[in-house]
């Protein structure tokens, strides 16, 4: 099966998502989309204004009235089982998005010896260890013990940015002192010296009773979701050895086919690679490296080789476990990984991973459903973003569907025009896919004598003649100036 993922959401949706996933679910089905990766479900310590990723209390989704609202932005409880239950009766699978890294906007404060350490290099104290108060105590007083009566307290946690010192607020980055040490866990990325620290509260992984809570909460969450795999947030600075055992609890204990893919954001794939072995590769990771490298295509137009496009790809090393990516919810405009690959190339983005053979494709809402919002820039000024819909991406995805099956031949033989073929299987028919980053361009290409005579068209609709092959089976397949066309036998159309 030629599965795709849809991300249902971006940064900026206005929310009531629960609901519109449920109007949307039939067509996104139609479509020829498998599974839908929701954003976290959980209440966050902004409370409707909080994206999920400002965690404060997993088991909170949208049941009890915290931190001013029982509803999150997305919906209430009952709601986001609808949409899970709505995606099932399509057949789709559903990906909840988790944050295991931080807690924000604790209950409570607490008397607790902290150090400071330098911002670029985690591994640097600054002055000596000294007692401050700190927002690291979490009752959920409204949620009244009902699910787990587990309190998050200062042993819990490994960090903190901001505590209150002499009646003084102090901003940085502080070592938390407790149980489990005064060092950062080490099985973390190495970026900053230590990249253990990312914000609010910063989990500490070290901790048995934390390890406990947090499979008791996946195995309540999964029950009562009934999500069919998780997507992993923020994995540079999550102990390795406990996502091992977090993934094998889940695989083990509760479901051993469960997807989990996590984000692990490098643009370098010996990274990506060398953690995927380290976690044994049991879990998928996003291609950065490839989303990179379409950002980078489309920022220089026909001065990118596009015969190396898929070079340093997590897709090329490691297929079986990349989830290949055009943009999210990080890299649009005016978030902190802005990297919006350029509309003109977008849609040779998801030529290229939803017609190739390999990879786990995963296609972005406003790519499909367009998307408008306002936000200040990095000089305050305020600005308003339009990402309008990629008007070839239903087709693509019909593509994708109908013929993209068997093995790829590479005709990556030229820096502004690739071509590759899709052999077909048994069951369903193969095609031509053919893309330019520059002026019009061909390729021949001999498609075989059992093809002989055969007529091709444009599936895309991009290209309005035709090509007949010749007795040999050979043909001069077209593409439109910076375009992709998918060329099909007509009678398949």
């Amino acid at each position: 099966m030629n599965g795709v993922i849809i991300q249902f959401f971006h940064w900026y949706h206005p929310g009531n998502l629960w609901n519109e996933f449920i109007e949307k679910a039939e067509y996104v089905k139609d479509l020829g989309f498998t599974a839908a990766w929701f954003p976290p479900a959980v209440k966050c310590e902004l409370g409707t204004e909080g994206r999920g990723y400002d965690v404060y209390d997993l088991y909170d989704l949208g049941e009890f009235d915290q931190k001013g609202t029982v509803a999150t932005r997305y919906g209430t409880k009952q709601e986001y089982l609808d949409a899970v239950k709505k995606a099932h009766d399509c057949g789709l699978h559903v990906y909840a998005d988790v944050v295991l890294n931080h807690r924000m906007g604790a209950d409570e404060t607490e008397k607790v010896t902290v150090q400071q350490v330098n911002e670029e290099d985690r591994t640097e104290f600054i002055g000596e260890p000294f007692e401050a108060e700190s927002w690291t105590k979490f009752t959920y007083p409204e949620r009244a013990g009902k699910y787990s009566e587990f309190i998050w307290d200062h042993q819990c946690f490994s960090g903190i940015d901001f505590v209150k010192k002499d009646n003084e607020d102090q901003k940085g980055i502080f070592k938390i002192f407790n149980e489990s040490g005064t060092s950062w866990n080490d099985a973390v990325s190495h970026q900053l010296g230590n990249y253990d620290y990312l914000m609010g509260a910063d989990v500490e992984f070290r901790n048995p009773h934390v390890v406990q809570e947090l499979k008791k909460w996946i195995k309540w969450y999964i029950d009562t979701t009934k999500v069919d795999g998780l997507r992993l947030d923020a994995l540079k600075h999550i102990s390795s050895d406990f996502l091992k055992e977090f993934i094998e609890f889940i695989r083990e204990k509760i479901d051993d086919d469960f997807f989990c893919v996590g984000e692990f954001w490098k643009d370098k794939v010996d990274k990506i690679s060398g953690f995927s072995e380290k976690m044994n590769h049991i879990l998928s990771s996003f291609d950065v490296p490839l989303h990179y490298k379409f950002f980078q295509a489309s920022t220089e137009g026909n001065n990118f080789d596009l015969s190396k496009i898929l070079e340093g790809s997590f897709l090329a090393q490691n297929p079986v476990s990349s989830v290949s990516f055009a943009g999210n919810h990080d890299t649009q405009k005016l978030q902190a990984l802005e990297s919006t690959v350029e509309d003109w190339f977008r849609p040779i983005a998801y030529t290229i991973i939803l017609l190739s053979e390999k990879g786990y494709p995963c296609v972005f809402y406003p790519d499909l459903f367009g998307a408008e919002y306002t936000d200040k820039n990095g000089h305050g000024e305020v600005v308003r973003i339009t990402m309008p819909k990629i008007e070839v991406l239903p087709k693509l995805l019909e593509a994708r569907l109908k013929f993209a099956y068997g093995e790829q031949i590479n005709y990556f033989d030229h820096p502004n025009c690739i071509a590759w073929i899709r052999t077909g299987n048994e069951a369903n028919p193969g095609c031509v896919v053919i893309i330019s980053n520059s002026e019009e361009g061909y390729k021949e290409i001999n498609l075989g004598k059992e093809n002989a005579g055969k007529i091709f068209i444009d599936f895309l609709e991009l290209r309005k003649d035709e090509v007949v092959l010749d007795e040999h089976g050979k043909g001069v397949f077209y593409v439109n100036p910076g375009s992709a066309s998918v060329w099909v036998k007509s009678e398949l159309s």
